[in-house]
């Protein structure tokens, strides 16, 4: 069993806990939905697992609040409220409630919000932040580190390509060729070939990278 597949059946396992029995089809279509994106399985998860109100909840859709550099601050919007999480390929933290409109000063610099009052009044309605789309139809997302369109990869995102022979860069030879070495056996060789790559250039992240997801068509049986 693969890592995602694992992820969906431990969700599906806590949502018959957590997601009341008439909302249990519409939470389930939700998962579907998300089912190749690891961010939002993240969240389905964190959620599912730890129930923020301490009762019987589901998570009806997700927003996107603020996205950089691969690190995304999404709302799980519930029957009940809608709940703040900080999340990337490196984890995910839980921020609390959006009713109560905090976020601390760091992140706030961070997603270029102009101050604490800017960020509470635009959390009074849900429908100022965009939807977050799935992976697999948002192209303007890597799908492997979720660098945006004219971000830099993350290092070591299978989809980077590479400045110097325009294939793949974890694939490449190009990194032995540069550092002259057989293998890169040390952080100094990860830091030397990074300040290379710099100085070359990074090919940052556009759509056109993207590798084709299959198409699973309709009637889709969740795994």
């Amino acid at each position: 069993m693969d890592e995602l597949q694992e992820k969906r059946r431990r969700i599906r396992d806590l949502m018959q806990y957590a997601v009341p029995d008439d909302q249990g089809a519409q939470a389930l279509d939700l998962l579907v939905v998300f089912r190749e994106d690891r961010l939002a399985l993240d969240v389905f998860d964190e959620f599912y697992r730890c129930l923020p109100e301490a009762r019987d909840d589901w998570i009806k859709e997700l927003r996107l609040v603020g996205r950089k550099g691969g690190i995304f601050l999404l709302a799980a919007v519930t029957s009940l409220d809608a709940y703040l999480y900080l999340i990337s390929s490196e984890g995910i933290e839980f921020h609390g409630s959006m009713q109560e409109g905090y976020l601390d000063k760091e992140l706030l610099r961070f997603f270029d919000f102009s101050s604490a009052e800017e960020f509470c009044e635009q959390v009074k309605k849900i429908e100022n932040f965009p939807v977050y789309e799935p992976v697999q139809v948002d192209f303007d997302t890597c799908p492997a580190c979720h660098a945006a369109t004219g971000e830099e990869h993350e290092l070591g995102c299978p989809v980077e390509v590479c400045p110097w022979c325009g294939g793949q860069l974890i694939h490449c030879e190009c990194r032995f060729a540069q550092l002259d070495v057989e293998e890169l056996t040390t952080d100094q060789d990860v830091v030397r070939f990074e300040e290379l790559l710099q100085q070359k250039g990074r090919l940052v992240y556009t759509p056109e990278q993207r590798p084709a997801f299959a198409d699973d068509g309709p009637g889709i049986a969740l795994e």
